[in-house]
């Protein structure tokens, strides 16, 4: 990989090796640089792009970015195209420039694993995550390696892999016409951009999603089929590419797309090896998290103390 001056890799307890190799990276700046984090970023990209390449996900720490705004320099810095956030489902407010809210739903409920907008057939390619305030404890946003989970569940349960594979996953999930507090409660209204139940039904079947409308205000979106795995040929590993094990609520079932229920066992096992697999790395006020969205899944832990964590997509 090629080196650069302008970054110091450190290591941390929570990190996880793979074939040798530290999972994420995380890097600081050298101990009497006077360059900032954007003069570096933009003079050393041959040095980032190989690094998130090779592990996924790179946490940027003890650098000086103090608030949204430098937040919104750092991913400026780094040129890529901004990722409009249309049809997910997350509730997110924009907060400046490209930079939003990570969810808003209450910092005590989890957010399960997930590829960022994997139902959809656009996806970012990467995500960046700001921490503007550091719980005191909890509130972390733990990644997973996906190629490790896909590789595992394959040798565990290859017939399940062979109907994911093969038939795709159907979604259903029934949204209200505002935001709701959940982590997947983000109205129609809002998810679509509009108070028309004509042009928001325009814009689903844009997303590969059906709408059903039904009382008060309620609207049945059906999302698929889409793939519950990916082959990344860039990285030439299969991924596990999916929210099948984070729509726990029977009104938000998650089906194989033949018609046919997922198991419950390997449904279980997936769930294991997620957090078997996970690195928790507790927030640093001035963090940045940046994410392949093809290599990494992410979600949210729990925390009952003040935390504010703000993202960006980008292609």
């Amino acid at each position: 990989m090629v080196a650069s001056e302008a970054f110091v890799e450190i290591q941390v307890p929570q990190q996880k090796v793979y074939d040798g190799v530290r999972f994420p990276a995380v890097v600081a700046p050298p101990a009497a640089t006077t360059v900032s984090l954007t003069e570096s970023i933009k003079g050393n990209r041959e040095y980032l792009d190989s690094l998130i390449r090779e592990r996924g996900a790179v946490v940027f720490r003890g650098f000086p970015i103090q608030n949204p705004s430098d937040f919104n320099d750092v991913v400026e810095a780094f040129g890529w195209e901004e990722f409009p956030y249309h049809g997910g489902a997350a509730p997110r407010t924009n907060v400046i420039g490209r930079v939003f809210t990570a969810n808003e739903s209450p910092p005590e409920q989890n957010i399960h694993f997930h590829h960022e907008m994997a139902l959809y057939p656009e996806y970012p390619g990467k995500l960046f995550f700001y921490c503007d305030v550091a719980p005191e404890k909890g509130g972390e946003t733990p990644i997973v390696l996906s190629h490790v989970v896909y590789d595992r569940m394959k040798e565990k349960h290859p017939e399940f892999i062979e109907r994911i594979e093969k038939h795709g996953l159907f979604y259903t999930r029934h949204t209200q016409e505002e935001d709701d507090p959940t982590p997947i409660g983000r109205g129609w209204k809002s998810t679509f951009a509009t108070n028309d139940k004509k042009v928001a039904e325009e814009r689903a079947a844009k997303l590969n999603i059906k709408l059903e409308w039904l009382e008060n205000g309620i609207v049945k979106e059906t999302i698929g089929p889409v793939p519950g795995v990916k082959y990344v040929k860039s990285r030439q590993k299969s991924i596990w590419f999916n929210h099948s094990m984070g729509w726990d609520d029977p009104k938000k079932p998650v089906i194989f797309a033949d018609g046919e229920a997922l198991p419950l066992d390997a449904a279980k096992d997936a769930l294991r090896m997620l957090e078997e697999e996970s690195v928790d790395l507790p927030w640093q006020k001035g963090d940045i998290l940046l994410i392949d969205n093809l290599a990494v899944l992410h979600g949210r832990r729990a925390c009952n103390t003040p935390r504010r964590v703000l993202a960006a997509l980008v292609k």
